[in-house]
């Protein structure tokens, strides 16, 4: 252990608040109330997505606390509240003793233990994680200035992390109401002739790839409903789209590079050289192709009755004028999105050696006056 660190649990330097689910009758989804967080299932990527809401709030959450899930296949799962909510049973608030300033060396200490605490945990089948095992997790940590040093250095990661997603769905939504505007809305569309999806575009069928066929490398490896793991070599040339077809059908996720799609999926291939994969992304996505798996009697996609649906097809001079536009915003989302990896990488890298002490950060120095200034 780093000189002037201690050992201690997580209670003597964290506030810890159980959640307490409200009585039944006073939920609702109509936006009246304070808003409930029940689990994982409301989490986004960095701050919840509530749908329920309470008037009869037990426990509370407040702004920058962690929110940790103890019950459940999810134990462990975290999320940054923003606001004031309502946490049920599955949720545990925590916040640092000195102040949210802090709070990124707290969520990092979690991150940290979260092994052994996950090991600790109670229940057959699903892991649960109470009150006590929290308060007594084991920590060593260093003086608040370094506590702050360190949680500066993370926060300011984990910010720019976000504020890349953040933007990416902003760019996202640029191009999808420039879609709806020039091909949904406009006047012009009654105009187009309306073609058969299987005449534009093929649905080419996926090839297996086990978790353990995997080799380490930058490929990504999509399976239904996104983005599964990593693999050395690709299938399909990016950028593309793939459709969930068992799992999760007829979900339409768009990949910007290279790909390997498993036999879960299928991926899009155009019939003509013209079709753009930009316009044909956002066409595939206002079929609600998941309404067409959910329908058949075996829970799938069946491609033959997708290749039925009804496109509007729009001038090629058109097509191309929304290409243009979509591919600035996607590829200023690849660039987001590379960063963000690389950052996370470099986080988690540096995560353990900060915990450990292996990598000291010295909180900053008062500037010493100068002699003009004590004149």
């Amino acid at each position: 252990m780093s000189d002037n660190w201690e050992v201690v649990v997580l209670e003597n330097f964290a506030i810890i608040e159980m959640g307490q689910s409200p009585s039944g009758e006073t939920c609702n989804q109509d936006g009246v109330g304070i808003p409930l967080l029940n689990g994982p299932t409301e989490f986004g990527s960095y701050h919840p997505k509530p749908v329920q809401f309470t008037t009869d709030p037990r426990k509370f959450a407040f702004p920058n606390d962690i929110l940790f899930c103890v019950r459940g296949s999810t134990t462990g799962r975290m999320n940054w509240a923003d606001q004031k909510y309502a946490i049920g049973r599955g949720i545990a608030a925590i916040r640092h003793r000195f102040g949210s300033e802090y709070r990124y060396f707290l969520k990092a200490i979690i991150d940290f233990r979260l092994p052994e605490l996950l090991a600790s945990a109670t229940g057959s089948t699903f892991p649960n994680v109470s009150r006590e095992q929290l308060a007594n997790l084991q920590c060593e940590i260093p003086p608040l200035p370094e506590q702050r040093a360190i949680a500066g250095i993370l926060g300011a990661l984990d910010d720019k992390i976000e504020l890349n997603r953040r933007m990416n769905r902003t760019l996202e939504s640029m191009a999808r109401a420039v879609f709806r505007h020039w091909f949904v809305e406009s006047e012009e569309v009654a105009s187009w002739k309306v073609g058969k999806l299987g005449d534009i575009c093929e649905f080419a069928y996926g090839k297996g790839l086990k978790e353990d066929e995997r080799q380490a490398g930058s490929i990504p490896v999509y399976g239904s409903n996104g983005q599964i793991g990593w693999h050395n070599e690709y299938l399909v040339k990016g950028p593309g789209i793939v459709v969930g077809r068992k799992g999760n059908p007829g979900i339409v996720t768009w990949v910007q590079n290279d790909f390997f799609p498993i036999d879960t999926t299928f991926y899009v291939v155009p019939k003509a050289k013209e079709v753009s994969f930009y316009w044909l992304y956002y066409a595939l996505l206002s079929l609600n192709l998941p309404d067409l798996g959910a329908d058949s009697a075996v829970p799938g996609l069946n491609r033959n009755i997708a290749y039925m649906s009804d496109v509007p097809y729009p001038p090629n001079e058109l097509m191309q004028k929304f290409e243009s536009f979509a591919k600035l915003l996607f590829d200023k989302m690849d660039v987001n999105e590379k960063e963000s990896r690389t950052l996370a990488a470099l986080r988690d890298a540096l995560l353990p050696k900060l915990m450990r002490g292996e990598v000291r950060v010295r909180p900053p120095q008062p500037v010493a006056p100068t002699n003009n200034q004590n004149k």
